[in-house]
């Protein structure tokens, strides 16, 4: 079967067959992480399956703050070796996946009083730099920023310091990376929700994980899957199923959350790195596919994990505080938020220190081992490549194999097909299709090139994604597989006419059926990435 067949019909033919074999590795997760361990035991020819629960990147991994950084937070807590492994997996991506993931400069200013100063800042970034193996950051005088950041607050600025660190689509990069899985034999499955894990007498604690139990969210069908391993990449939810006997180690989940600005009414061509003067935590504004984006917070998160996360109303104050706080000429409010995003981090914390502030934690990753299974929790969006490599380790004994970093690419050289598109389009879309953009180039023929609104998202996109990329409701499909639901006023709502001619065949859904999606994505949008109403909690 094509590999670019990947739809409803293949889900349905290959559940069918899901039972009969044991699997080498039975991959428990569909975010980044968990995308990241198919994609490292597929290429040494593992027989390995990744299950998710709700949707690929539904979960943490569609909701970050799209950054690929180095860790520059890391030098000033002496964590060098980190920062190192970070900035080298930085420049890899950058360098391997153009189009998808884009250096974003970024400028921190000063001001009289604060810390860090220009002397201190400029001391950590030149280590930075080094351990990146060139010089990336500047000093710009405040005459200067008047071109660069002309609606910078200006009172007190004594200059600003320019670095470079990238940003992404943080779905599509998962998107990516599974696609590369599934080119050399890994089996992703979304809508699979595991119940437990399956033990059997044996091994040092008396038990070893052999199987699991899984429930098809959208059949109700059962499934007994019998596995050599089994890895746990479920972030937030990883306390779940894990053994936690003896350990203090527990996930607190914490909530991020950001605005979405029309580019116009906030124009910035740098991203703007400053601490909040509420908490002197630091906060975020940049550009992202066309809009602007503030963002994050720092909460605990006491909703339940299995509903959609969504910001409250005194996480938009805050935000709106740091917007006039950094821009008070650009007068941000309420009004000018055209959508909101929430995630939740899986921060790994100690129960001997419950007191700790959120922004306190650490956010290094922890490895969990049991016998048959590992569980990975923590850890960075930039990487992932590295954690990965971790959890493949730690199961190759389990499975009977060796594992070797050798360092390979990620993500396969592939020629980027001829697009009646500009050279910067065309990047685009050859970083976040990879070897699937020859067949969406041939799409793109038949179709056209017309985008959809102002994005830079192309209509063909979204009947690729509704035909080859396992959309099984209309928010994997606007939300997740594009990010119309983010970039557009009232989530794309108003163009939905547009989205049933493109989509709706391809998908293969009645009317009815069709009808029953746009409610529920209406509902879903509304409740969870608009502006909250005054009376949420927070």
């Amino acid at each position: 079967m094509p590999h670019t067949v990947w739809n409803a019909a293949w889900r349905d033919r290959t559940l069918s067959e899901l039972e009969q074999p044991e699997w080498d590795l039975i991959v428990v997760g569909g975010g980044i992480t968990g995308a990241g361990i198919l994609r490292e035991a597929a290429r040494r020819g593992w027989r390995c399956l990744l299950l998710e629960q709700r949707d690929f990147a539904w979960g943490t991994s569609s909701r970050s703050s799209k950054m690929v950084h180095g860790g520059l937070r890391y030098i000033a807590k002496g964590q060098l070796g980190l920062t190192r492994d970070s900035v080298r997996e930085r420049q890899r991506l950058l360098s391997e996946a153009p189009g998808l993931v884009e250096p974003l400069p970024f400028l921190f200013a000063h001001y009289q009083g604060s810390f860090p100063g220009p002397r201190v800042f400029g001391g950590l970034l030149s280590v930075y730099d080094a351990l990146a193996g060139q010089r990336l950051h500047r000093f710009h005088p405040p005459q200067a920023l008047s071109f660069l950041a002309p609606q910078l607050n200006t009172q007190a600025l004594q200059g600003a310091t320019e670095f470079q660190d990238a940003v992404t689509d943080d779905a599509r990069l998962v998107m990516r990376v599974l696609s590369e899985a599934r080119t050399e034999g890994g089996v992703a499955l979304n809508a699979m929700q595991v119940k437990e894990l399956q033990r059997t007498a044996g091994g040092e604690r008396g038990e070893r994980v052999t199987g699991l139990s899984v429930e098809d969210r959208e059949s109700g069908r059962l499934f007994t899957l019998r596995s050599k391993a089994v890895a746990l990449a479920t972030g937030a939810w990883a306390d779940e199923l894990r053994n936690r006997q003896g350990s203090a180690e527990h996930i607190r989940p914490l909530r991020g959350s950001h605005l979405v600005l029309p580019a116009w009414r906030l124009p910035v061509a740098h991203a703007f790195s400053f601490m909040h003067r509420a908490d002197k935590r630091p906060v975020f504004v940049f550009p992202w596919e066309g809009v602007t984006v503030v963002g994050t917070t720092d909460l605990d998160h006491r909703s339940p994990l299995d509903s959609d996360a969504a910001i409250s109303q005194s996480e938009v104050d805050y935000l709106l505080a740091a917007c006039a706080q950094q821009f008070p000429a650009a007068q941000i409010g309420t009004a000018d938020i055209t959508a909101t995003w929430a995630g939740v981090r899986p921060v790994v914390s100690d129960e001997a220190t419950p007191s700790k502030k959120p922004s306190d934690e650490t956010r290094e990753h922890a490895l969990w081992v049991e016998p048959g299974c590992v569980t990975l929790s923590g850890g960075k969006l930039t990487t992932f490549r590295l954690l990965a490599m971790e959890v493949l380790s730690a199961c190759a004994p389990m499975v009977g194999k060796t594992v070797a970093d050798h360092g390979s690419r990620v993500f396969a050289a592939t020629p980027m097909p001829e697009l009646p598109l500009s050279p910067q389009a065309s990047q685009r879309l050859h970083g976040r299709y990879g070897r699937d953009c020859s067949a969406l180039a041939e799409l793109i023929a038949s179709l056209g090139t017309a985008r959809v609104a102002h994005t830079q998202t192309l209509w063909a996109e979204l009947v690729w994604a509704a035909g080859h990329e396992l959309v099984l409701h209309l928010d994997d499909l606007l939300l997740r597989r594009t990010r119309l639901g983010l970039l557009l006023p009232e989530g794309g709502l108003p163009l939905m006419a547009s989205v049933r001619e493109h989509c709706q065949a391809v998908l293969g859904w009645s009317d009815t059926r069709w009808d029953a999606e746009v409610a529920a994505y209406q509902t879903l949008w509304r409740r969870c990435y608009s502006v909250p109403a005054r009376h949420t909690p927070a």
